[in-house]
């Protein structure tokens, strides 16, 4: 064998070497990433989680509204990324603890009884005004001295929240999208899709509640989303016998 093609040999050699190196690099990289993301959504590979939902008013069947519709489908693409498998269930059916699966839970606590249970037992902190009636505080947020009202197509709250517990039989989170409008509720979904890997290193496993604002959705739909505040801390103390008078208006 003369030089010239041991030469040759040698940089095919070298190249397969580099191409595995890189392959084996970069596959670790990449189930890391999804063990982290596994973890924070507690899904590991074919573990089963439920996508619970509200029901349209004045509806017997599950019919559900269109961008809840979109939130579950960004839902969906999480969970399937983490290798597992989604059971939707309707707000009224799900009569469950949490902690063995992970629950992804979308609606407010007017149309969905399961979130309202859980804002209950979990972020006692949290007030929601449910009041049918029109007025300036309909679906206002009241999260210990600080009330956030709506302002249709204009500024709009959801609270995004990932919880914990020793209430159920196991460590699985539940993750909360309660929404003051439905396009409130596909814009946490989105914004947890877009910023799960930042959360998962602020907070681990910890649990959280962010408050979020939709700017403008009658002209940018769920896509503009500002943090307004970390508010886990007062959304678990219990909210006062009486409610202050602050307030805190869209702008």
């Amino acid at each position: 064998m003369n030089d010239d093609v041991r030469n040759i040999v040698l940089g095919v050699v070298a190249a397969g070497i580099s191409a595995a190196l890189g392959w084996i690099a970069r596959t670790y990289l990449w189930k890391r990433k999804l063990r982290r993301k596994q973890a924070f959504f507690g899904l590991p590979d074919n573990s089963d989680s439920l996508l619970v939902v509200n029901r349209e008013a004045g509806g017997p069947e599950l019919t559900v509204m269109r961008h809840d519709v979109f939130a579950l489908l960004e839902l969906s693409a999480l969970i399937k990324d983490c290798g597992a498998h989604a059971q939707v269930v309707a707000h009224d059916a799900a009569q469950q603890g949490f902690g063995e699966r992970t629950e992804f839970c979308v609606g407010g606590p007017s149309s969905n009884r399961r979130m309202a249970a859980h804002l209950h037992s979990l972020l006692p902190g949290i007030q929601v005004n449910t009041d049918p009636e029109p007025g300036p505080d309909r679906g206002a947020f009241q999260i210990g001295t600080e009330r956030y009202r709506l302002e249709s197509g204009k500024g709009e709250y959801v609270l995004l929240a990932r919880l914990t517990a020793d209430l159920g039989h196991g460590t699985r989170p539940v993750f909360l999208f309660c929404g003051q409008r439905a396009i409130t509720n596909q814009a946490a979904t989105r914004y947890l899709a877009r910023n799960h890997e930042r959360l998962a290193r602020k907070y681990g496993g910890n649990s959280f509640a962010l408050l979020l604002k939709v700017v403008n959705s009658q002209a940018y739909g769920p896509d503009v989303v500002e943090l307004v505040a970390d508010v886990t801390r007062a959304a678990q103390t219990p909210a006062p016998a009486v409610a202050p008078h602050n307030s805190h208006r869209a702008s």
